[in-house]
């Protein structure tokens, strides 16, 4: 898309659909270039047009000291691309506002603002992140979890199992949050038991919202919710501690949540798109691989489709009334 037809979206207009995620201007982004080391063998990118790669690294809970580590990987594939790499740091908000604007070509997205990215910045998802961690290695489950004690039990269907909440307090983590909210209330939509996510206090007695993974569970924890929805790694530390796990159990799982993944802007030529997805690729290499495990404890990235990967949290948001 060219620079003239993504401006006539307007980033104001186009963004209020987030509603909810806090928004970090791009300018307020750091930024690092990481330059490339003189090597006539590796792939020159000048040639097609593109003099610098910006990559933009969304902050997560549980990633620490992250420019640093995105620099190490800017360094990598600078070096691996023969040219220069800038690595930015900002939220998932800004990561799409960049593409959009051609400040970036490239981002680190989790699934809904994977969406946005594709109707907004004609980028799309090519890889994805496989984590030790996630039950389907590139997708993961959301999970409704209860204090270990708790008289809910696990029956033999979802409703039924589901049925056990009505009345009861819950602590979703947020309403932006795939496997936090949009995910577990389209299955409560499936389930007929509310007919969007505007009528959920028709079934529960009680709808907080964490903000984050942690107080979700620690507000079960602490006996302030009877559940709380949360993605199934969040059950690990950094999130919560092996004393506050021992207090907590599953009482049900939604399988199918796409991991987050990398997003490369469509206008990028094919060719070039190409050698920065083989360069990216590299970091699965023993010898490499601490770089990408240091960003976000991925393991390993493998390629995916980006229709494919996204119709899970594409049809939650249809089914449960919420704008992509």
């Amino acid at each position: 898309m060219s620079v003239m037809k993504k401006s006539l979206l307007g980033a104001g207009a186009a963004f209020a659909v987030l509603t909810g995620l806090v928004v970090t201007t791009v300018g307020a982004m750091q930024a690092t270039i990481a330059n490339p080391t003189t090597n006539q063998q590796t792939p020159r990118l000048l040639a097609q047009g593109l003099k610098t790669l910006t990559i933009v690294f969304p902050s997560r809970a549980d990633s620490t000291d992250l420019q640093n580590k995105a620099n190490a990987v800017g360094a990598f594939l600078s070096k691996e691309l023969g040219i220069p790499v800038v690595a930015q740091v900002g939220d998932d908000t800004a990561a799409v506002e960049a593409l959009r604007a051609n400040r970036a070509d490239v981002a680190f997205l989790s699934s809904r603002p994977a969406l946005k990215a594709k109707q907004l910045a004609n980028a799309s998802l090519y890889l994805a992140e496989v984590r030790s961690t996630y039950s389907g290695r590139y997708t993961y489950s959301s999970t409704f979890v209860v204090p270990k004690n708790s008289p809910l039990k696990t029956q033999n269907s979802a409703k039924a199992t589901l049925e056990q909440l009505r009345g009861k307090k819950i602590a979703f983590t947020s309403p932006t949050s795939g496997s936090g909210f949009i995910i577990p209330v389209a299955e409560l939509v499936k389930q007929k038991f509310v007919p969007n996510r505007d009528r959920l206090d028709g079934f529960f007695g009680q709808i907080s919202y964490g903000g984050n993974y942690s107080k979700a569970l620690q507000a079960v924890v602490r006996g302030q919710a009877d559940v709380a929805v949360v993605s199934e790694y969040a059950l690990n530390p950094p999130y919560i501690t092996a004393q506050e796990k021992s207090q907590l159990r599953v009482l049900h799982k939604i399988n199918g949540v796409p991991a987050h993944g990398i997003a490369i802007d469509d206008d990028i030529p094919a060719p070039t798109r190409e050698k920065i997805i083989n360069a990216l690729l590299k970091l699965n290499q023993s010898q490499n691989n601490k770089l990408l495990t240091d960003l976000y404890n991925s393991t390993e990235l493998v390629r995916i489709n980006h229709d494919r990967h996204l119709a899970t949290i594409r049809d939650a948001l249809k089914i449960a009334g919420i704008e992509p």
